[in-house]
């Protein structure tokens, strides 16, 4: 099937050729659905902390932070483009839609305004400005999110970046460090890196801390082939395989690289400016707090399993009833499977009430081996006949996750191994006019994280302001 410049190709892009083969055989086979059982809901599945705890368990960590390595971990990669969808379609057609109707009557209220007015004049002809908005002169529409002016601020507007920058200064320092680290796109390491010099200075001495910040690019070794509906490889003009990037999920290589006790993982656009930052603060560290408190239990129960002290039957239902892993009968008394079942990565994630914002829900979801645990689930991995447990969902997934990384001995997790390969999903694409199956490695989230321990917290929606069209920037949380 391959040519030697295929293989060639393969090797270059970091693959090998069988797991090129793997993924067609993925493609012809298809993915299986998650085996839902039912939403997670207040009560069964989700937290939800009162105020004293609340209290409590921010000092919990504010205490553990002394002794912590933290990093944030931030998905920066992705382009703005569709952020500015209707602008182009405005500029490609001349035909008004809402969305540059609204631009167009609130101009002044948006961050980049100021900018924008040093490129054009702001009562210039509609298509002009928007032309300057998403073309030559302010090119918003090729560069990331994370690069836009989002908020403003009497000193000046602030991009997505520096807000994290910000953010994590207010919950992630440890000894008055920040460890951030940014995936962005390769062609835009260099903007990032600028922005970062230029403003470098302000915020270390605003915030009083020293700021590591890393960035990284996806790995080509991540990329999947592309097919044509047939399921044979899909070649380009030229003859060569086309090759393209596996979404979100592959972003787990980059995470694992990350050497650090406690990872917080928050996508870009989704910032407050200052003066709306107290909640995303304390439920920050009220998630690191139920994260280390929960992780000093789950050392303590693998130190008596490993020893031979433990009540078994106590640790099953610990492990039941606290990280919600609801065990087959023979698993309840076998010291070894617990032991196993405590032996992994923990997360703590967000959650919040649906309020009709597209993503992610909460699940109960059953594995291969029987046991019953809590999944972050996208619609495509629902069977359609499941579909409507989507519709009853009481809350959603707006990617608020605190991870902790190490065993109780201090050795990092490999989170390779507990990836769920048969969770990506095939969606269908274009290139060049030509329809093709593309496919995508297990969430981040999702799948790449199917065998990690989960709790799942009720956060305020306040703590939830994505931008996902432009216009979102004139809601009241990014004003």
């Amino acid at each position: 099937m391959f040519t030697s410049e295929d293989l060639q190709q393969i090797q270059q892009h970091g693959l090998t050729c069988e797991a090129v083969e793997k993924q067609l055989e993925n493609f012809r086979n298809g993915f299986p659905y998650l085996k839902i059982i039912r939403s997670a809901r207040v009560s069964d599945g989700i937290f939800a902390i009162d105020g004293n705890d609340a209290g409590a368990l921010r000092a919990e960590y504010r205490e553990a932070q002394k002794s912590l390595k933290i990093e944030k971990f931030v998905p920066a990669s992705g382009a703005a483009t569709r952020m500015f969808k209707d602008l182009f379609s405005f500029v490609e057609s001349g035909e008004m839609n809402p969305v540059v109707e609204k631009l167009s009557a609130n101009i002044e209220k948006f961050a980049f305004a100021e900018a924008l007015g040093e490129k054009v004049a702001l009562d210039a002809p509609l298509k002009d400005v928007v032309k300057t908005i998403v073309g030559e002169g302010l090119e918003y529409g090729s560069k990331p999110k994370g690069l836009l002016l989002f908020h403003k601020y009497p000193t000046g507007a602030r991009t997505p970046f520096e807000e994290h920058l910000a953010e994590g200064a207010m919950y992630a320092a440890s000894n008055g460090e920040v460890n951030i680290h940014f995936t962005v796109s390769p062609e835009h390491v260099e903007g990032f890196s600028s922005l970062f010099e230029s403003v470098k200075e302000h915020y270390e001495r605003r915030y009083d801390v020293k700021y590591n910040i890393s960035m990284s690019v996806q790995k080509g070794s991540t990329d999947t082939i592309a097919v044509n509906e047939d399921c044979t490889p899909f070649r380009e003009g030229d003859g060569k395989l086309l090759f393209r990037p596996a979404g979100h999920g592959a972003l787990i290589e980059n995470l694992n690289d990350i050497d650090a006790d406690v990872i917080f993982i928050k996508t870009i656009d989704n910032v407050a400016p200052d003066h709306l930052k107290a909640d995303t603060i304390k439920y920050k560290e009220v998630l690191a707090g139920l994260l280390v408190t929960t992780q000093k239990e789950v050392f303590r129960y693998a130190e008596m399993l490993e020893n031979g002290t433990a009540d078994v039957a106590e640790v099953a239902e610990w492990v039941e009833s606290r990280l919600c892993v609801k065990l087959p009968e023979a698993v309840k008394a076998d010291r070894e499977a617990l032991l196993k079942v405590l032996d992994r990565p923990l997360r703590v994630c967000g959650m919040v009430r649906n309020e009709g914002e597209p993503g992610g829900g909460p699940f109960w979801a059953e594995g291969a081996d029987g046991t019953v645990a809590l999944q972050i689930a996208e619609s495509s991995q629902i069977a359609p006949e499941q579909k409507a447990l989507m519709a009853e969902a009481t809350h959603f997934n707006p990617v608020d996750l605190v991870c902790a990384t190490r065993n109780r001995k201090g050795e990092k997790y490999d989170f390779r191994n507990y990836i769920d390969p048969a969770t990506g999903f095939i969606s269908s694409k274009s290139k060049s006019g030509r329809t093709l199956l593309a496919q995508e490695l297990p969430g981040l989230w999702n799948g790449a994280m199917s065998n990690w321990n989960t709790l799942f917290v009720e956060v305020p929606i306040s703590t939830f302001s994505p931008v996902k069209v432009v216009t979102d920037l004139l809601r009241p949380e990014h004003q």
